[in-house]
């Protein structure tokens, strides 16, 4: 393999990136959830949506309470004519110059088609979806966190390890360059030391640029300062224990707030069939009401209660509401296809969850043994080139093998930690493994 196409493959392969030694805010993995939990924009949008569903459950349940309506009126007459024909002509009469009215009137509902307690349960299961739905936000944002954590951790134990080979390759330009003076090496093979050193450098370069990006983002979505340069905690990923991953789509069937977000809908839909179907029922309420008059000097009424039930029945809605039943019972169906849909990609989210936890497993261990190999094999390419019996070629090319090797084995356990959290995350689990009394 070419030397330029093994260094692309130690930086490529990991995609990640660096940034120059300088003063790093250190933050453990755990730390950095919880405050883009406190500080997400999405954490707080989702919040505040279920605070909306929770003031509109209320107003619905205000259905069910009696309505109380008071009204007054204090009105000042001008001289006014009053006739009063079956009364004596000779009576007279006193000509008002204001008159009062107050009126308090009671409506309570009793029967309304089963349409106030089938909307307090389609609210109630909307609230509780919504609350569902912001859980599974929060999840959407640790496993971000997660994602920019992990690769901010192989970014910087990959700069470790290009600067720890640049080291060794400009120490070997150095040496290469007495050789050459002393006739030892031809020219060509002092120009491939000092390539190599171009190109583990171009690679620092490009993978710094990388690496300031990946910090930007994490930083930006913890709320920090754009200056912030931050350190990762290794112990993350080192002491995590991941012996209980999940081994099947059975918990996450249970466990995932999407999932159990469309399930509520799917409730609150049925519910609103039966609110569609009230239209067919009359409504009925118990009345009362109290009214004083008092016009001066002429008339005064006091203590005028009145009480009696109201019926009311829309008996064009019979006709016309099967249209709201019809369009109530398509939106269920709806909701129920999206909730097989959505069984059936949790299924398939979860199985390729497990199986790249696993690869990322076995690759650690044959990354390892890959580092044992290429660094006995450049011990030996060493030596033979020591002794005249390998080129440059052989020698760089070797050191390339073992760089690649190195990085590998660098990053291997993180990849595994971040697999790792990523079936927690399709399972519905990755918020239990973090302590949310502590939020």
């Amino acid at each position: 393999m070419k030397i330029s196409q093994l260094m692309l493959f130690g930086v490529f392969f990991i995609g990640i990136s660096s940034i120059e030694a300088q003063e790093k805010t250190s933050l453990t993995l755990d730390e950095a959830v919880k405050m883009a939990w406190e500080k997400s924009n999405e954490v707080t949008l989702a919040n505040t949506k279920v605070n909306t569903k929770k003031h509109e459950l209320t107003a619905v349940k205000n259905n069910q309470y009696p309505d109380l309506k008071v009204s007054g009126q204090y009105q000042r007459l001008t001289k006014a004519s009053i006739d009063m024909p079956n009364q004596d002509k000779s009576a007279s009469l006193a000509s008002p110059d204001r008159a009062m009215l107050g009126m308090a009137n009671l409506s309570l509902p009793i029967f309304a088609g089963f349409k106030i307690q089938s909307s307090i349960d389609a609210y109630d299961n909307l609230y509780e979806a919504e609350t569902a739905n912001a859980a599974k936000t929060k999840e959407d944002v640790a496993l971000r966190v997660i994602t920019y954590y992990t690769a901010l951790y192989k970014a910087q134990k990959t700069l470790d390890v290009l600067n720890e080979n640049q080291k060794s390759a400009k120490q070997r330009v150095t040496d290469f360059i007495e050789l050459e003076k002393n006739g030892i090496i031809p020219r060509n093979d002092l120009l491939k030391a000092q390539l190599l050193v171009s190109k583990t450098q171009l690679s620092i370069d490009e993978a710094t640029n990388n690496l300031n990006n990946i910090n930007f983002y994490l930083t930006t979505l913890l709320k920090l300062a754009p200056e912030t340069k931050l350190q990762v905690n290794e112990d993350d990923f080192f002491n995590l224990k991941t012996n209980n991953a999940p081994t099947s789509d059975a918990i996450a069937l249970e466990s995932r707030k999407d999932l159990e977000a469309v399930r509520l809908q799917q409730k609150a839909s049925e519910a609103s069939i039966r609110v569609a179907k009230a239209g067919y029922y009359p409504s009925i309420s118990l009345l009362g009401g109290y009214t004083a008059f008092d016009l001066k000097d002429i008339i005064t009424v006091k203590y005028a209660m009145n009480f009696g039930l109201g019926l009311s029945y829309d008996l064009s809605g019979i006709l016309k509401n099967s249209a709201h039943v019809k369009e109530a019972e398509s939106r269920a169906l709806e909701v129920k296809n999206t909730e097989a849909i959505m069984t059936d990609r949790i299924k398939v989210e979860v199985q390729k969850s497990i199986e790249d936890y696993d690869l990322a497993i076995n690759q650690s261990v044959v990354y390892n043994e890959a580092l044992q190999q290429a660094a006995e094999n450049y011990r030996l390419v060493k030596d033979k080139f020591d002794n005249g019996l390998a080129d440059t070629n052989d020698l760089v090319e070797a050191d390339v093998e073992q760089l690649s090797a190195k990085i590998n084995t660098a990053v291997s356990k993180a990849a595994i930690i971040q697999k790792y959290y990523e079936l927690l995350s399709v399972s519905g689990q990755l918020s239990q493994s973090f302590n949310l009394s502590k939020i």
